[in-house]
């Protein structure tokens, strides 16, 4: 049996699928079992990080872990980790497959963000359970941030729009998380994760305009504007942060670019062409 957290969110969901096609029984954990639309085969379970000993009886038949920080609480997934993997240990030796990210190892952005990773890392490092931390580069995912702007004007404004990094298609993600969750083999190995080629903010803009058959152009922003236009949009607080705090030290230090996902996978990596394609129809208006 395979334990899932934030088996909703754009990486889980796909390990879910992954895992159930190849046979694998899967608890799918989420703080909103009620709104999870996973498939009938996965077990749903409604989970608090803070109450680790309410899966006492699940991790005692748990052959794996898979760890999304952002599911265990960003600024508290260190402890949230540690806590969760205690218990685990005393049930049974699972192996935990890590969520993490290609700034642990790069660096770029904020600290605070790639601390929260760290700690995460740490916390299933010193568990004495076996391990695999697959640290991704920006997932093609967070280009639905420009939905909105694409559907009502054709324009992505922003800032940093030279910027350029090996975009990583989030199915890639996942698809290298099952094998790890299922194989030994990979057990105390870290990977760098990413896409198959540098792409700036820019050319991803053109992609999904080619991906919809219309023009969609890019319109740089200072920072503060790019900030604001993110909050008023809805999104939350840290986003911005996040985001644009990656972008700002982009160009400053050498961005990530790997063959591991062809290494591991036995193929290329997804483009983010076929990732635009894929998601054209969220864009279009």
């Amino acid at each position: 049996m395979i334990l899932v957290t934030g088996a909703t969110g754009n990486v889980g969901r796909e390990v879910v699928n992954m895992l159930l096609t190849s046979g694998e029984r899967v608890v799918a954990l989420t703080r909103h079992p009620d709104k999870a639309v996973l498939p009938d085969s996965a077990v749903v379970v409604g989970y608090d990080p803070s109450h680790p000993q309410e899966l006492s009886k699940m991790l005692h038949n748990a052959n794996a872990i898979l760890i999304s920080p952002r599911a265990l609480g960003d600024a508290t997934a260190g402890a949230a980790t540690a806590d969760l993997l205690a218990v685990a240990a005393q049930q049974s030796t699972p192996r935990v497959v890590v969520l993490s990210a290609a700034t642990v190892e790069y660096g770029g952005g904020y600290k605070r963000f790639a601390a929260a990773f760290e700690a995460v890392e740490e916390a299933a490092r010193t568990s004495g359970l076996p391990w695999t931390f697959l640290r991704s580069t920006d997932y093609a995912s967070n280009s639905m941030a420009w939905v909105s702007q694409i559907r009502a004007t054709g324009i992505v404004r922003g800032a940093y729009g030279d910027g350029a990094t090996a975009t990583i298609h989030e199915r890639d993600v996942a698809a290298v998380a099952a094998l790890a969750l299922v194989g030994a083999v990979h057990a105390g190995h870290s990977y760098v994760l990413t896409g198959p080629q540098p792409l700036s903010q820019r050319d991803k803009v053109r992609l999904i305009g080619e991906a919809i058959g219309r023009d969609v152009h890019w319109e740089e922003l200072s920072p503060e504007q790019a900030k604001a236009a993110m909050l008023a949009q809805g999104l939350p607080a840290d986003i911005p942060d996040r985001l644009l705090g990656y972008w700002s030290t982009i160009g400053q230090r050498t961005e990530p670019s790997t063959t591991m996902v062809q290494q591991i996978l036995g193929r290329p990596a997804l483009t983010f062409a076929q990732w635009a394609a894929e998601h054209a129809a969220a864009f279009r208006n």
